[in-house]
C-alpha cells in the first residue's frame, strides 16, 4: 500500500504484516499434526491459495524448534514438480548432518543406510516439511512413504509434512494412490474458519494507531460486503488495500460500501480462479480428465458444447473439484 494513503487512514503498517492470526481451531490442528508427528506419519496439510498454509508452516516449524523435542527439516526446492526423491533426501542431510561439508552419496543404497544411521544417532522423531507438494510426482510420493518406513526399521522416526492446495488431498485420495492415500493423515486448513468479520476486524485493530475507531475507518455495509465475497486471508488483505487505495484516491475519508463494490471483482468466484484457489491449472485438468488442453480451455470460457460440458463436469465431481 502506498505510504501517502496508510498516513493519512492512520495505518501504521500493511495488512500482510499484521502478525499471525490465531484461533483456537488452529491450536488443535497444531496438537493434532505434532501428535502424527510423533507417531512417524505421513501428514498433508491442505488449503485453498491463500489460506495461510505456508504461515501455518513456518509458525509449527518454529514452535517445534523452540520444544526441541523434535527435529525440524525443510526442502527449499523450489521447483518441486522437478522435485525428486533424492532432492527431498538431501534436506534432511543437509539439516541433521552436523559436518561443515555434507557429503550425500549417489547410491541410492548406501545414502538410504547413511541416512538411517543419521536419523538413528539423533535419538529424537525427525520432521521433514515439503511446500508446494501438490506438484510433487506420484512416484516422489511412493518414495517418500517407503523412505519412512526404512528409517522406522532401523528404529528412528520420520515424518513427512506435505503442504499444498487441495488438488493434493483429491489426489491422494485417488484409487491409484491408495498405497500412501490410505496411510496420510489429512488436514484441511481453513484459517479463518469462516470468521470474516473478525479476522478484518483483527486487522485493522493490529495495523492502525492505537484508538482507532473502525467505524472512522470503513462502514459496516462495506465490511459485510467483503465478508460475503471474500473467503482467504489473502483475499481479505488486497482488497482492503485496494479499498482504502481507492478511497483516498476518491478522496474519501471514509472506506464505504461503493468504494468496495468498485474495486471487487466480478470474475472472482468464477469456475477458473476457484480451480486455480484449488490447484488446478489446464494441465493438470487435461492429464486428470484425460481431455484435450484446448478442451478444457473452451470449458472454462464456456464454450464447450453442452454434451462434452456435462461429461466433464461430471469427472470433476467425482474426483472432488469445486464446480
Amino acid at each position: 500500500m502506498l505510504i501517502e494513503v496508510m498516513e493519512f487512514y492512520g495505518l501504521v503498517k500493511e495488512f500482510r504484516r499484521a502478525g499471525y492470526y490465531e484461533t483456537d481451531r488452529l491450536r488443535q490442528l497444531f496438537k493434532e499434526i505434532k501428535a502424527a508427528i510423533l507417531q512417524g506419519k505421513m501428514i498433508a496439510l491442505t488449503g485453498v491459495v491463500g489460506c495461510g498454509k505456508t504461515v501455518t508452516l513456518r509458525r509449527l516449524q518454529e514452535a517445534l524448534k523452540k520444544e526441541g523435542k523434535i527435529l525440524v527439516s525443510k526442502s527449499l526446492s523450489v521447483d518441486k514438480n522437478r522435485a525428486t526423491l533424492p532432492t527431498l533426501i538431501a534436506a534432511l542431510f543437509y539439516d541433521l548432518s552436523s559436518d561443515k561439508e555434507v557429503k550425500i552419496s549417489n547410491q541410492g543404497e548406501k545414502r538410504e543406510r547413511e541416512l538411517q544411521e543419521l536419523i538413528r544417532k539423533s535419538k529424537k522423531p525427525v520432521a521433514l516439511f515439503v511446500d508446494e507438494a501438490h506438484d510433487l510426482h506420484s512416484s516422489t510420493l511412493t518414495g517418500l512413504k517407503r523412505l519412512i518406513e526404512v528409517v522406522e526399521d532401523s528404529g528412528g522416526i520420520l515424518s513427512i509434512i506435505l503442504a499444498g492446495h487441495p488438488k493434493l488431498k483429491n489426489d491422494l485420495r485417488r484409487p491409484m494412490m491408495e498405497e500412501i492415500g490410505y496411510r496420510t493423515a489429512i488436514f484441511c486448513l481453513d484459517s479463518i474458519g469462516g470468521n470474516q468479520r473478525q479476522y478484518i476486524e483483527w486487522l485493522l485493530s493490529s495495523c492502525t494507531k492505537e484508538g482507532t475507531l473502525l467505524e472512522n475507518l470503513i462502514t459496516t455495509e462495506a465490511i459485510d460486503l467483503l465478508c460475503t465475497r471474500l473467503r482467504t486471508p489473502l483475499q481479505i488483505e488486497m482488497h482492503l488495500s485496494l479499498s482504502f487505495e481507492e478511497a483516498h484516491r476518491m478522496g474519501e475519508a471514509t472506506v464505504t460500501l461503493a468504494v468496495v463494490e468498485s474495486i471487487l471483482s466480478k470474475q472472482i468466484d468464477d469456475l477458473e480462479p476457484t480451480l486455480t484457489r484449488h490447484g488446478y491449472n489446464v494441465k493438470s485438468l487435461s492429464e486428470q480428465l484425460n481431455a484435450k488442453p484446448s478442451e478444457i480451455r473452451s470449458l472454462l470460457r464456456g464454450q464447450l458444447d453442452p454434451t462434452r460440458t456435462r461429461e466433464l463436469q461430471e469427472q470433476m465431481l467425482a474426483a472432488g473439484l469445486p464446480i
